[in-house]
């Protein structure tokens, strides 16, 4: 295990993982960080694709990522970080809509959001409550509007649609 912190316009991210797989994107007090000893070693050089491709993204010049991850956790978890990688960039889904494509109940849904550890990469920001009202993210209400405000305009004015 290994881990270096990228500098963002959103404060310092972490990245944690093994080899070239991210299984970790944290921000500082985010919600469900495990414990800084679970990181391994600090490896400046770790990484550098998707370091490179969040700098993209952050300039706004990337829409999807294209690096190789790992998200461990429960299979209902697992059903619900798949559904939320199909949520196109720009575009937004409702807990009860992630709710009925994997057949659970919005509060389980969202619970299962707040425990997703590759924010960004598997951008669970995209996941809003009811009319569109934003609810909690790990990262804070702050990183959540700033990660959609960067990728406006709305998918519907570039023709994808959830």
């Amino acid at each position: 295990m290994k881990h270096l912190e990228a500098d963002s316009p959103i404060g310092p991210l972490t990245l944690v993982g093994t080899g070239d797989v991210v299984t970790g994107l944290y921000f500082p007090n985010h919600w469900t960080r495990p414990d800084r000893t679970a990181f391994g070693e600090r490896d400046d050089t770790a990484f550098p694709e998707a370091v490179r491709q969040l700098k993209e993204y952050f300039a706004g010049q990337r829409t999807t990522f294209d690096v190789a991850t790992r998200a461990d956790g429960p299979a209902f978890d697992r059903a619900v970080w798949a559904e939320i990688a199909k949520i196109p960039y720009g575009a937004t889904a409702t807990y009860g809509d992630l709710a009925q494509a994997v057949g659970g109940l919005p509060h389980e849904v969202g619970a299962a959001v707040g425990r997703n550890p590759l924010s960004i990469l598997v951008a669970c920001h995209r996941v809003v409550g009811k009319n569109g009202k934003l609810t909690g993210y790990a990262g804070g209400l702050k990183r959540k509007e700033f990660l959609l405000e960067l990728e406006r305009p709305p998918a519907a004015e570039r023709g994808q649609l959830w």
